[in-house]
C-alpha cells in the first residue's frame, strides 16, 4: 500500500515537472552535446560507484545497501536547478542534463541497480523499467500536453508547482520515515553518514571532473550541483515497490531528499559569492 502512494506522489512531482518543462530547454541537448554527455556520464558512474563503495565500508545491510544504491542509480532531481540557478550556474546545462537523464533512467537505473546489487537481492529489472515509465516518464508527458492544449491554465499552476512539489516530498519522507521508526534505532547513524558522504562526495567529484576537462566555470556549477543532487524520492519509491521485502530500502531515499536540499542550499550559496571565473552565463 505504501508502495503504490508513494508511486502517485512522485507522479504528482513529475506531472510538475512536465507543467514547467519548455521544449526550448531541450535546445542545449542540440546545441552543446558534448557538455550533455559529460554531464550524463558523471551523473549515471560517479554517484552509483559511490553508493557501492559506502555501503561496502560501512558494512551496511541488504536493505540499506539497495536503499542507497538506488538513490545513487536515479537520474538528477528537480531540485538543482534551483541550486545551479542560485549558484550562479550553467541553468541551461542543469536544465538538460536533468531532463536527458531521467529520459535515461528507465534504462539506467534498473540496469546500474542490477549490475550493483543483483548478486546479493532479486532485483526486478523489468519491472523497474515499466514502473520509472509509469510514475516518471508518463506523468512528465501528461504534464507537457497539459501545457500544451490548456496553456492559461497551466500557467497559473505552475507557479504552484514549487510549492506543492515540496510538500509533497515531506509527505514521501514522513510516510518512509514513520513506518521504519523502529527498525531505524538499529542503522540509522550509519546510513545517515553514508548518506551525507554520498551526496558530498557526488557534489565535489562533479565539479573535479569539470574542472580537469576545464569546462567554464559556470558548467562547473552545474555539474557539482547536478552530479551531487539525486532524484531521491524516485529512489524511494522504487525501493517501497520494488523491494518491499526489505522496508529499510527506502529509508536513504528519504534521508537523501531532506539532506541534498540543505547541502545544495549551502553549496549555492557559498557559490553564489563569487563572480563565475567565466563572465558569459548560460541563465
Amino acid at each position: 500500500m505504501t508502495g503504490t502512494v508513494l508511486s502517485i506522489l512522485l507522479g504528482v512531482v513529475m506531472f510538475g515537472m512536465g507543467l514547467a518543462t519548455r521544449l526550448e530547454d531541450f535546445k542545449v541537448v542540440f546545441s552543446r552535446p558534448k557538455d550533455i554527455a559529460i554531464g550524463c556520464v558523471a551523473q549515471f558512474t560517479i554517484m552509483p560507484a559511490l553508493a557501492w563503495v559506502l555501503a561496502r565500508i560501512f558494512g551496511l545491510d541488504e536493505a540499506l545497501t539497495v536503499g542507497v544504491i538506488l538513490v545513487g542509480c536515479c537520474p538528477g532531481g528537480t531540485a538543482s536547478n534551483v541550486m545551479t540557478y542560485l549558484a550562479k550556474g550553467d541553468l541551461a546545462l542543469s536544465v538538460g542534463m536533468t531532463g536527458v537523464s531521467t529520459l535515461l533512467a528507465p534504462f539506467l537505473t534498473p540496469a546500474l541497480t542490477l549490475l550493483l546489487a543483483g548478486k546479493t537481492v532479486d532485483v526486478d529489472a523489468l519491472g523497474m523499467f515499466i514502473g520509472i515509465l509509469w510514475v516518471v516518464i508518463l506523468p512528465i508527458c501528461l504534464g507537457l500536453v497539459a501545457k500544451r492544449f490548456f496553456p492559461k491554465t497551466t500557467e497559473r499552476a505552475v507557479r504552484f508547482m514549487p510549492t506543492v512539489s515540496s510538500v509533497v516530498i515531506a509527505v514521501i519522507i514522513v510516510l518512509v520515515v514513520s513506518a521504519n521508526a523502529s527498525r531505524l534505532a538499529s542503522g540509522g547513524i550509519a546510513v545517515l553518514l553514508v548518506v551525507m558522504l554520498h551526496n558530498a562526495c557526488g557534489l565535489a567529484l562533479g565539479y573535479l571532473i569539470a574542472a580537469a576537462l576545464r569546462l567554464a566555470e559556470p558548467k562547473r556549477r552545474a555539474l557539482c550541483i547536478e552530479v551531487g543532487m539525486q532524484n531521491s524520492g524516485l529512489a524511494a519509491s522504487l525501493a517501497a515497490v520494488h523491494f518491499a521485502a526489505y522496508p529499510l530500502a527506502a529509508v536513504p531515499g528519504a534521508i537523501f531528499s531532506v539532506w541534498h536540499n540543505l547541502s545544495g542550499a549551502i553549496v549555492a550559496r557559498i557559490f553564489s559569492k563569487s563572480n563565475p571565473l567565466n563572465d558569459e552565463l548560460h541563465l
